[in-house]
């Protein structure tokens, strides 16, 4: 009888410790969000990302909609993203494939409730941070980040999430 208790004490414990690299996420899984804002070289962003679980929460998958032209005119799905932990480098990682061919690999970590993305791009070296508002507003910043201090911007707007009334 105690290795029955003792059973069902560990299994949960195990299962929690196996998912907890990606909880960073919980807060945006199985929502949408939507955000607006001009890049510093004046051309518009624009994006809409759903967020999920996958693989029994091993895994975390994006679908993000934006501009699928440089002329920012047709507005559709863009990219696909993975967000993963990776045991061999003990670190989360993510993969973003675009429509244009391109994958943008690197980091992922988190400081409170805050989601900071690391990688390279081009010959920079770019940080994207979901800066937590509140759980349906994260400040959303890309540039150079370094020890904690923002160097320079190149975005700076929000992500909100998109209620079921299209809000």
């Amino acid at each position: 009888m105690k290795a029955v208790v003792l059973l069902l004490l560990l299994i949960p414990m195990t299962i929690f410790s196996q998912n907890s690299e990606l909880s960073m996420f919980d807060n945006l899984v199985d929502k949408k969000w939507k955000a607006e804002g001009t890049w510093e070289n004046g051309t518009i962003f624009k994006q809409e990302i759903e967020i999920n679980y996958s693989l029994d929460r091993m895994i975390v998958l994006t679908n993000s909609k934006g501009f699928i032209d440089k002329e920012q005119i047709k507005f559709g799905l863009r990219n696909h993203g993975i967000r993963m932990f990776d045991k061999k480098s003990d670190s989360v990682k993510f993969w973003e494939f675009d429509i244009f061919g391109e994958l943008t690999e690197g980091v992922v970590l988190s400081i409170e409730k805050n989601i900071i993305y690391q990688y390279a791009y081009g010959n920079s070296f770019l940080t994207e941070m979901w800066e937590y508002v509140n759980d349906s507003t994260y400040n959303f910043k890309i540039g150079s980040y370094e020890n904690g201090v923002w160097k320079k911007l190149y975005l700076t707007t929000q992500f909100i999430e998109i209620t079921a009334d299209g809000n």
